[in-house]
């Protein structure tokens, strides 16, 4: 009898842990338009800096404050790269060269990311996503705050893959769906 509450403990101890870290990271996905804005005519979008707090970089286990700032910049200019390409394509998309950089002049959309937050310990990255008329700076519709859930290995693996969550959210938004591949 003892032997059996020994070996049930032990599978229990194996099983249950990686059933839990799944749970654990589920986030759900938005792939539905939320917003009522038309926006698939805008043709010229902005897409500002997503800004992922350089000061935290020793939370991060960054060596330095220019270490951890150079990898935000590479996964904005990535990400921006991305927002072209792969998330509204057939748009001319610029995007901003630093944090702070708002110059929408002269495009269709603004699209503008506050609220950055990242949970390092669930691999989320929070954020809400404004999208603002650079004409009229005035806004036309927002997502409020959530966790966009990077699914890889790896720091900044995991962010990259949840800015992939966010630019899929921004096609959703801006080209009315997921577009077919």
């Amino acid at each position: 009898m003892r032997r059996w509450v020994v070996m049930g403990v032990l599978l229990s101890s194996i099983v249950l842990p990686p059933c839990a870290e799944a749970r654990r990271h589920e986030v759900k996905r938005y792939l539905t338009k939320e917003t009522t804005v038309h926006m698939k005519d805008m043709k010229r979008i902005f897409v500002g800096w997503v800004d992922m707090a350089p000061d935290a970089w020793a939370g991060y286990g960054y060596s330095s404050k220019e270490e951890w700032a150079s990898v935000i910049n590479n996964l904005n200019t990535a990400f921006q790269g991305l927002c072209g390409s792969k998330y509204v394509p057939g748009r001319t998309v610029t995007g901003a060269k630093e944090k702070g950089d708002e110059n929408a002049a002269g495009n269709d959309l603004y699209v503008k990311f506050s609220d950055v937050g990242i949970d390092y310990n669930y691999y989320h990255l929070y954020l809400s996503i404004h999208f603002i008329d650079p004409k009229t700076n005035s806004e036309l519709a927002s997502i409020p705050g959530r966790p966009y859930y990077g699914d890889a290995w790896g720091f900044v693996n995991y962010l990259k893959a949840a800015l992939d969550e966010v630019g899929v959210k921004l096609q959703v938004e801006v080209m009315g769906g997921l577009q077919e591949k």
